[in-house]
């Protein structure tokens, strides 16, 4: 790992500002993850970073479809958060042939987020992590929103797109209707209209036959 460069800085713990260095020095790895999504304009794969960064936005933005009384700075927070952990696991296509929720994956998530958010001062570790598991768990209003954002991202993408990753792996309706599940649960607003978004691409063609 990069080790931050030596800080004697006056009134400030050093301590803990190289570990806040060493964290974040180590979160810039997550630019070099790429995911199966083209960039809307299809230029290129996304990256997890600029995914991540994406999502923060895109929870600010659709803040007021998120269920009332909704902590939008914690679920910020958790889209920020929730990737790191590609860094050493990479990212799971979601529609891969084998199921993106095995073990086997949770184990890797769970043993790169051992290592990565102990690099924090102990204090913000505890929140990073405690912030990695609400989003796993989707038992609050924040994280299924916070799931309902993530979920949505790809569905744009690959309709701006054509189908994009779809017509490349050749997933079918039924696929992605499952995944649509989830959006709804977080916020009836994005669901209906990632509903609306999948009867559109099957108009246009863009799913494998059943």
């Amino acid at each position: 790992m990069t080790e931050p460069a030596p800080v004697l800085a006056s009134g400030v713990d050093n301590e803990r500002l190289n570990a806040q260095l060493r964290f974040l020095l180590e979160a810039d790895k997550l630019k070099r993850v790429l995911r199966q999504n083209l960039l809307v304009d299809g230029s290129r794969r996304e990256n997890s970073a600029e995914h991540s960064w994406h999502l923060a936005l895109s929870a600010r933005t659709f803040a007021e479809y998120a269920p009332e009384g909704t902590d939008i700075d914690r679920v910020t927070e958790m889209l920020v958060i929730h990737d790191i952990v590609e860094i050493d696991a990479g990212d799971t296509f979601l529609f891969d042939q084998v199921d993106a929720e095995t073990q086997d994956e949770r184990e890797r998530e769970r043993a790169a987020a051992d290592r990565l958010f102990p690099l924090l001062p102990e204090d913000q570790a505890a929140h990073a992590r405690e912030l990695w598991n609400e989003f796993e768990a989707r038992r609050t209003p924040e994280a299924r929103f916070a799931r309902a954002v993530d979920r949505l991202a790809p569905i744009l993408a690959n309709w701006h797109n054509e189908g994009g990753a779809w017509v490349r792996f050749g997933v079918t309706r039924a696929q992605v209707t499952e995944k649509v599940k989830l959006i709804a649960e977080g916020s009836e607003a994005l669901g209906a209209y990632a509903g609306a978004l999948i009867d559109d691409a099957d108009r246009r063609g863009y799913f494998r036959g059943a």
